[in-house]
């Protein structure tokens, strides 16, 4: 199959500078496999993982957010400093209760890290460094990010873990102390994310997931999503999303030979065949998803 004619004939969309999260269709296979959490309905209102990790959810829920935006709180007991992770959609409200969170566990605000660029993680940052006054860092904001980076803020200890894919600039937080992960849009709480064509790009976020399963397997290791409810273990549900991964690459390829690489659109061919289950408002961001794959196929097979 020549998959790089595929890439080149196939309309591209632009990348949306909105939400770009989704829940995408499983199948009955690998839930059973690895169990109904990805589609675990149950409302999730925020709360703390463990005594260093705190998300307090924004009022932005949507098809593409899930519940919300998780801005992550981080704080070691005893301190007077604290770091937040993503200030989220400009909401008053939200920046309130997240100073509100931060002024309960006695502290002040001295680092902002941003997991990506994307709106719903970063709207706010003007105004939130109107009232902290705090550095930024990450989604191209502030002094990047170095891979392997070692970040201490009081008695906090925060490792930056490189993961694009999502988008170019994913970037995922490790606390070993803690045994937390923070891995903004790159594994959510609940259903799968979107690797959207252009700036995502599938293979970086395979080899991404790959890092991230060998810290969480490594040791016991909390997951603290971007969007969606946290898990006490992260390792099966990073196993998972590659699984899924998988799976959607060779529906793909089946949805190609079947008469899909001959449409006019093969990447809104594909949706209509792979996705069709999903409801059709996340379909624009579906069909980005399916143009990561055609770049990647093109690339391997």
């Amino acid at each position: 199959m020549d998959y790089q004619r595929l890439v080149n004939t196939s309309p591209r969309r632009q990348h949306e500078s909105a939400n770009t999260t989704v829940r995408t269709g499983v199948s009955a296979s690998t839930l059973a496999h690895y169990g109904g959490w990805v589609t675990n309905d149950a409302p999730w209102q925020g709360g703390s993982l463990g005594d260093q990790a705190h998300a307090i959810l924004a009022p932005n829920p949507g098809p593409m957010t899930l519940d919300g935006t998780n801005t992550w709180v981080l704080h070691a007991p005893g301190d007077d400093v604290a770091v937040v992770v993503d200030p989220g959609p400009l909401d008053e409200g939200h920046l309130q209760a997240v100073l509100a969170k931060v002024a309960d566990l006695g502290a002040r605000v001295t680092l902002t890290l941003i997991t990506h660029w994307h709106h719903d993680h970063t709207e706010a940052l003007p105004r939130w460094v109107e009232l902290t006054d705090s550095p930024v860092r990450g989604g191209g904001y502030g002094d990047g990010l170095r891979d392997g980076e070692r970040i201490a803020v009081g008695s906090l200890d925060i490792r930056v873990v490189q993961t694009p894919g999502h988008t170019a600039d994913s970037v995922s937080f490790h606390l070993p102390e803690a045994g937390v992960l923070i891995t903004g849009d790159t594994v959510l709480g609940r259903g799968t994310t979107v690797v959207a064509h252009p700036d995502g790009a599938l293979a970086p976020y395979l080899a991404s997931l790959d890092r991230l399963h060998e810290i969480a397997a490594a040791a016991p290791t909390r997951l603290a999503p971007a969007h969606g409810p946290t898990h006490d273990d992260a390792a099966p549900v990073i196993a998972f999303y590659r699984e899924h991964r998988r799976e959607r690459l060779d529906q793909v390829r089946a949805a190609l030979a079947a008469g899909d690489a001959d449409a006019p659109d093969v990447a809104q061919a594909v949706v209509e065949r792979v996705y069709a289950e999903v409801p059709r408002d996340v379909w624009p961001a579906a069909k980005a998803s399916v143009q990561a794959q055609l770049d990647y196929l093109a690339g391997t097979d």
